[in-house]
């Protein structure tokens, strides 16, 4: 999603998360929802569309689609402080701890989720775990510096989040949507993919964008300074994400409105997962967090970078391995619609717990005694 910059940079906790969200990021809802329903009216105006869409193609995904797709991950990748990856950090618990929790956990828990959930609904479950395979590196920048946590880490977690998607992702999906499964004698009812198919829509939509994004960094940094990329380049291609992302939504639901408007609830049912998703991997790991002693600056960035997810990816894997028309692909689309009202209710939480628990100049959760 389009990581365009807060309208400030006072950190202040006084200041309202929201009142310092960019007008863009504030409205997201509002957009997605805009081009959900301006998808579906497309869909009725020309229901030859998809015929259309199919005579030019990059893999098995038609030319206008795959331009979408690299419009809404190059702006994200750009923006990773690669780096940051060699960058020397004080205190290495937050990170290892996020990278454990996101990495082994995360998809494990959204497998678990989306099969208590949806048991009835392959196609959207299938969607829902492919969400849960890797983590955000997009918009948890921005939720990191609402809640005051540690730049730094944040910077850190993107860069080598962003490096092990690529190498891992196809193989994390093989496993939870085919091996695993198989393991547990759990019906998928005929969805059956193949390593290479992940692997490929990876290298195409992820891997693409990735060496775009960082060669335009490299050229962009050594030609104009990191000032002038970090302030004056970066802030005019953020919002490029997000038209790539609304356009996407807008071809996916034309294709798909029967679809949507004929079952309302079962497309409905995708936002349960998701949202005790998002609540479990935060609240858990700042949880966590806390026992370890961590100071709060880093924790708050430890626990949202764990609990958001790579919802571009999503929607770009589901789409090169299962089509533009299929439920998977959808299952994608109803993350964000979601993510910004849940997140940004999470800084609130992370605000009242950075009052209520931590103290001192350092901000380490302090004694019962203390707080009492």
């Amino acid at each position: 999603m389009s990581e365009t910059k807060a309208t400030t940079h006072d950190t202040s906790p006084a200041l309202e998360p929201v009142a310092r969200l960019s007008t863009l990021n504030r409205l997201l809802p509002l957009w997605i929802g805009a081009a959900m329903i301006a998808g579906i009216v497309l869909g009725r105006a020309f229901p030859d569309l998809n015929d259309q869409l199919e005579k030019v193609k990059v893999d098995t995904v038609s030319l206008p689609i795959a331009v979408g797709l690299f419009a809404m991950m190059f702006p994200v990748l750009a923006k990773v402080r690669y780096r940051a990856i060699g960058a020397a950090v004080a205190d290495k618990r937050p990170v290892i701890m996020s990278l454990l929790i996101v990495w082994l956990i995360g998809p494990a828990l959204m497998f678990t989720l989306a099969w208590l959930m949806l048991p009835d609904l392959p196609a959207y479950r299938t969607g829902v775990i492919i969400i849960g395979l890797a983590p955000c590196i997009a918009m948890v920048l921005i939720w990191i510096d609402l809640a005051g946590g540690n730049r730094e880490i944040a910077a850190v977690l993107v860069a080598i989040n962003s490096l092990i998607q690529v190498l891992v992702f196809s193989l994390l999906g093989y496993f939870y949507l085919e091996v695993l499964p198989g393991w547990l004698g759990l019906d998928t009812e005929g969805i059956d993919i193949s390593i290479w198919q992940i692997a490929k829509s990876v290298l195409i939509f992820l891997g693409v964008p990735l060496v775009a994004g960082y060669l335009t960094r490299t050229i962009g940094e050594r030609r104009k300074g990191t000032l002038w990329y970090e302030e004056t380049f970066l802030p005019r291609i953020g919002p490029i994400a997000l038209y790539g992302l609304l356009f996407t939504i807008v071809i996916l639901f034309a294709l798909q409105g029967d679809e949507i408007t004929s079952r309302p609830w079962q497309v409905a049912r995708i936002a349960l997962p998701l949202l005790a998703y998002f609540v479990i991997m935060w609240f858990g790991t700042f949880g966590l967090g806390m026992r370890l002693k961590l100071p709060y600056e880093s924790n708050a960035a430890a626990a949202f970078t764990a609990a958001g997810n790579n919802f571009e990816l999503a929607i770009a894997v589901a789409i090169g391995v299962f089509g533009v028309s299929s439920g998977q692909s959808l299952a994608g689309v109803v993350g964000p619609l979601i993510e910004v009202p849940v997140l940004v209710g999470l800084v609130y939480v992370a605000l009242w717990a950075k009052r209520r628990y931590y103290t001192g100049n350092d901000l380490t959760p302090a004694s019962e005694e203390h707080r009492q």
